[in-house]
């Protein structure tokens, strides 16, 4: 399987919103573990590739990504490894969100989204729902987006491309065919295809994830100098492994420096400054009023 010429597609959402279910639904294994956040690891975003219906998929589960309440070394840490695993950029975007009211905190994660990319990867993004199960009886999701003036407006800029998913009750075939994860898959690779083809094949990129790019194609070419024998999927991953984990160490050191500076300077620099204004005053205030031959 060729993992580099693998569409990426990069999956967001707010904690909970059923991303990691609905990565392993499209893939059809139980690839990425559900709720494991008390591992360091999952934390941050994991990819998986495999073949789907003709396609060779690479799936980035960002589950952590917005999760609240993280520190903001562990929130750069997660938006840094999130780079990485779709470096050079995704071929898609899937916005991950759950039947039910649309709030202000679904509204807050999209704004992150934009911000943490820009808002044309929106041009690059399907809308796709879980928890299908909630949709009232024969109701298909763009009757449920038409509901909402905001969910109407971020499908529109995602060029009118929503699907619905129920990671728990539509994996057998039933009879109304909308509701079968199968079916849905057959449509959300549809999507995908048009966003490609509408990008003559390209992808979203961005200054950053091109930085991230050249740092793990460099250090693809250290591993590939020094291991022999190496499949150029291990060398890739290795590379991506190195380069995060010498990110978050040189962060730790410049963090640490930082600290140390602030502790040693800012109080040399604090005395110095209450000298000279001390000083500025003293002679203000002995000008203005001990010093009564001075014109004021």
């Amino acid at each position: 399987m060729e993992v580099q010429n693998a569409l990426r597609i990069v999956m967001l959402g707010k904690y909970g919103s059923g991303i990691s279910s609905l990565a392993n639904t499209i893939l059809g294994e139980n690839y990425f573990e559900i709720n494991s956040l008390s591992d360091s690891e999952t934390r941050f975003s994991q990819s998986k590739t495999k073949s789907v219906q003709g396609r060779v998929l690479t799936l980035i589960d960002s589950s952590g990504l917005f999760l609240p309440g993280r520190s903001e070394e562990d929130v750069k840490a997660s938006r840094l490894r999130c780079m990485i695993e779709c470096a050079p950029g995704p071929h898609a975007f899937l916005i991950v969100l759950k039947v039910e009211k649309f709030t202000e905190q679904e509204e807050d994660i999209i704004t992150q989204i934009c911000k943490l990319f820009s808002e044309d990867a929106l041009k690059y993004a399907a809308v796709v729902f879980t928890k299908g199960d909630q949709l009232p009886e024969g109701m298909k999701i763009s009757k449920f987006v038409d509901d909402s003036k905001a969910l109407s407006e971020l499908v529109r800029k995602c060029g009118g491309r929503c699907h619905v998913f129920d990671n728990k009750y539509w994996k057998q075939t039933q009879q109304d065919e909308y509701r079968s994860n199968q079916f849905q898959v057959a449509e959300l690779l549809k999507s995908i295809d048009q966003i490609v083809k509408m990008h003559s094949g390209g992808y979203y990129t961005n200054n950053r994830l091109q930085e991230v790019e050249s740092e793990i194609q460099t250090a693809q070419e250290q591993i590939r100098e020094s291991s022999e024998n190496m499949v150029e999927e291990d060398i890739r991953e290795q590379a991506k492994r190195r380069f995060f984990e010498r990110s978050l160490e040189c962060r730790q050191r410049l963090s640490s420096m930082f600290r140390w500076v602030m502790r040693l300077v800012v109080p040399g620099l604090l005395a110095i400054v209450v000298g000279v204004i001390g000083s500025k005053l003293k002679k203000f205030l002995y000008e203005r009023i001990y010093d009564p031959w001075n014109e004021h």
